[in-house]
């Protein structure tokens, strides 16, 4: 018996490997040791038991195919899209399990600019098909999150995301029309308008919502092959402001007033410490990047140049080193209509003990918005993990501050392992507080983290040992952390294997989701202990 005392299952690996290889041919079945251990890692963590198979289907037929062939042999099957989850979400739980490596599937299929909507594969990535919009002058209202580089719909689909959009449009799943989705016995399910017998996916409300039921469920109710997005045109306009403030209950007040406003598409905010570990990390090139982003984003060359002029004057000293920042994106349908927007989100900030400074950090990130993602380690190749809640408004000042005691409280600890803490804060629509503390910590990197971050970001780092006592800290204070935020309620991104979703339930709501479980996956073969779910 293994540690957790589950009897591993007994498996004939020979008559699965030769009905995977029929299902999917021989280059789209893995048993390589370096490539399953890389799918049995994640950006915080590793699987105890690695996978046994990583498969690569190229439609949804071929997921149908190979998934039924996977569960009927009893095998626990988890998809895996860009690899960026760090709450153990695809890492398997059981010996024999199959990975479904879902970056073939990458086809933008229709974009219907009559109808407004886009269908793509799940393994496409959001800058792809943010590149591909934009040709077209459309957008979709969220339209990724920072990791877009590497993050594919599917996995924003199964986790949720916040950041780009998501301040005026919410989430990902909040402008979703449709799924197809594989579910473990290798059915093809499609939801919303697309469910019916002879519509097009463009709407999503007709009966009951099944396409929710698929939304953020960390991959456990089925496989999401292709999904469908509402469609706009891209804003006309748009600013950028930054504001540092003193105190984190001043930087809170003014974004969530900002919020509850509605004035920006993008709204984040970071502490002193990790405000100066992403200045740290930039580099000569990386600022040449910048400003070439900044030049390209703006209307015309005269007025790229001079942005970027303004970025270049403003370099890396644009806010007090012991200053909270916070930005605001501000997007519209004219500049008058920007600038309208653009004065109220002034006063809010000044109402709030708010400086403005040189907005050097929304303009580079608008205009670079899925750079490299070489911040999944240290400026100094150190280790580097997020926990997460959404608060109401009215919450987020208080559990900011207990989490900051938490630290003061480990203090000691905390310095004795070399740990570094910050703090990311964003909103979700009018209704939601994001709050993200980070760690970094002296720790060796993974095969994933070489595989994510640029060759030559890596060559100038200096790879550190195995550093299991500093680790075991972070791990502690990050479920101290997922106790502060379900004690005050709080709702999260991404719950995988490590946010104690299932022990937040209600009973009646718990037993509900273990209905729709057995009837999508009645062998329970999908992605085993995902939202707790075994």
């Amino acid at each position: 018996m293994p540690d957790d005392a589950t009897p591993r299952p007994v498996h004939d690996d020979s008559a699965l490997h030769a009905a995977l290889v029929q299902a999917l041919g021989p280059d789209n079945v893995s048993t390589a040791p370096e490539t399953t251990a890389l799918f049995s890692q994640d950006i915080f963590s590793k699987a105890a038991r690695a996978a046994a198979y990583v498969i690569t289907p190229h439609s949804t037929e071929d997921a149908a195919r190979a998934v039924a062939v996977a569960t009927q042999d009893g095998r626990a099957v988890i998809a895996r899209g860009g690899g960026m989850s760090y709450t153990g979400g695809y890492l398997p739980t059981e010996d024999g399990a199959v990975m479904v490596d879902m970056s073939a599937m990458d086809r933008i299929l229709e974009i219907n600019e009559e109808d407004m909507y886009v269908t793509v594969e799940a393994g496409c990535t959001w800058a792809a098909l943010y590149d591909a919009l934009k040709a077209k002058n459309l957008r979709t209202p969220f339209w990724g999150p920072l990791s877009g580089l590497s993050s594919t719909i599917g996995g924003g689909l199964s986790q949720n995301n916040a950041f780009f959009g998501a301040g005026t449009w919410g989430t990902t799943a909040d402008c979703v029309t449709s799924l197809t989705v594989v579910t473990a016995d290798g059915s093809v399910v499609k939801t919303g308008s697309g469910g019916t017998q002879t519509g097009a996916p463009f709407f999503r409300h007709y009966g009951p919502d099944l396409t929710g039921v698929f939304l953020g469920d960390t991959g456990a109710l089925g496989f999401k092959t292709e999904a469908t997005f509402r469609l706009m045109p891209m804003p006309a306009a748009e600013d950028y402001a930054s504001f540092e403030f003193k105190t984190p209950a001043d930087v809170a007040a003014a974004l969530s007033a900002w919020s509850r406003a509605g004035l920006g598409c993008e709204l984040f905010a970071f502490d002193p410490n990790l405000q100066k570990l992403r200045l740290k990390r930039a580099s000569l090139m990386q600022d040449v990047k910048s400003l070439t982003g900044v030049v390209k984003g703006q209307k015309n060359l005269l007025s790229g140049v001079k942005e970027a002029a303004k970025v270049a004057m403003a370099g890396r000293t644009f806010v007090d080193e012991a200053s909270y920042s916070a930005h605001i994106v501000v997007e519209g349908r004219s500049d008058a209509a920007v600038a309208e927007d653009m004065k109220a989100a002034r006063a809010i900030a000044a109402a709030h003990s708010g400086t403005e400074v040189a907005n050097t950090m929304p303009k580079v990130t608008r205009s670079t918005p899925f750079s490299p993602l070489n911040n999944v380690i240290g400026p100094e190749g150190e280790r580097w993990a997020p926990v997460h809640g959404i608060v109401p408004h009215s919450k987020a000042e208080n559990v900011w501050a207990a989490i900051d005691k938490l630290f003061l409280d480990n203090a000691a600890e905390i310095d004795r392992h070399g740990v570094l803490t910050g703090y990311l804060v964003t909103t979700l629509s009018t209704n939601g507080f994001l709050i993200e503390p980070v760690f970094f910590w002296p720790e060796e990197i993974y095969d994933i983290h070489r595989q994510t971050v640029e060759p030559s970001y890596l060559a100038k780092i200096t790879e550190r040992p195995a550093n299991p006592a500093a680790t075991e800290t972070v791990a502690r204070l990050r479920s101290q952390i997922m106790a502060i935020f379900q004690e005050a309620g709080a709702v999260h991104f991404q719950i995988g294997k490590a946010y104690p979703y299932k022990e937040s339930l209600r009973p009646e709501t718990l037993a509900l989701l273990e209905d729709i479980k057995s009837a999508v996956d009645a062998r329970r073969r999908v992605n085993p202990g995902s939202l707790g779910l075994t």
